[in-house]
């Protein structure tokens, strides 16, 4: 699991920082899960390495335009690209009504077929080695957090005992790895015996836009990565409380309350480009006095999100 900023803005593009739009690489099923698509993503995308053929789903926290402003921009991208598979769409409501308007008014087509599905909060997806979950955030409008749980998986089955137990080369194996127990000559083999230590299964969370919720700290619980916005500096506490944004402090206080390996802050006001008063060394210190595993995302920072040992 590898994450890669395409976006790290707030509001507006600057010079330097895009808006949101952050890919989450699964790489051993080389897919791309995008979360959030603010205008000029597909651009982003033609200057990192991330391929757009690798887009399977597209998660969207709420209806502002610099997180949806470049969705129906990227998917018209993907379909004259040839995009081969359907792409899934997740989103709050809205999302559907807002993209069949863009596609009846442009005349876009897309040959790749496009799945839409409004989100209500809990699990939203499941398949055999991954779980999406939502929750609703607080925010100006309708906005849900999501957090990516991969499923934890036997450790490395141990061909040699299997050999030393008598148990011949074949699709046992494969039972044995799978943690299933089975019975061969009378004799019961259980396939935890044959494999090594559990690998936990990593946790991502991704939580913009909010001013500090209890929803927020659920999604990250015992999360390998939150990445929380930061919009605001904390001396600039009482235009995050108008704006239902956060603060560096309360990203903070979130990724220490959740228990989090890993916070990375992101979606910044311009107001904080260089040669302002307050710059991103800044906004960092800010969140390091309280959670010191915080580092702030820029365009096309890359993060490998480690196995847990």
């Amino acid at each position: 699991m590898e994450i890669t900023f395409l976006g790290t803005s707030s509001g507006v593009p600057t010079k330097t920082r895009n808006v949101s739009a952050v890919a989450l690489r699964l790489l051993q099923r080389g897919e791309i899960w995008l979360f959030d698509c603010g205008e000029g993503t597909q651009h982003q995308f033609l200057r990192s390495d991330l391929r757009i053929s690798q887009i399977k789903k597209i998660f969207i926290t709420h209806m502002h335009g610099d997180h949806i402003f470049g969705l129906m921009g990227l998917l018209a991208s993907c379909g004259l690209g040839a995009h081969a598979e359907k792409i899934e769409i997740y989103g709050p409501p809205g999302i559907e009504p807002y993209l069949k308007a863009c596609m009846k008014y442009s005349y876009t087509y897309f040959p790749f077929g496009v799945k839409i599905s409004t989100v209500e909060p809990g699990l939203i997806y499941e398949d055999a080695e991954y779980t999406v979950s939502c929750l609703p955030l607080k925010h100006r409008v309708t906005t849900y957090g999501y957090r990516v749980a991969e499923k934890d998986r036997p450790g490395p089955f141990n061909v040699e005992k299997a050999k030393k137990a008598g148990i011949p080369p074949g699709p046992l194996y494969g039972k044995l790895k799978a943690g299933e127990t089975i019975v061969l000559d009378g004799k019961v083999f259980v396939g935890k015996d044959f494999c090594g230590p559990t690998e936990i299964g990593r946790k991502f969370a991704y939580c913009t836009d909010t001013i500090y919720c209890d929803n927020a700290v659920e999604l990250a619980r015992d999360a390998d990565v939150l990445v929380h916005e930061a919009t605001f500096a904390h001396q600039d506490a009482p235009m995050a409380f108008e704006k239902l944004h956060s603060t560096t402090t309360m990203a903070a206080q979130v990724a220490l309350a959740a228990g989090v390996k890993q916070l990375i802050i992101t979606h910044f006001s311009p107001r904080y480009a260089p040669g302002n008063p307050i710059q991103m060394k800044d906004l960092v210190a800010e969140a390091r006095a309280i959670f010191p595993a915080t580092v702030a995302a820029y365009d096309f920072f890359r993060y490998d999100i480690p196995r847990r040992r």
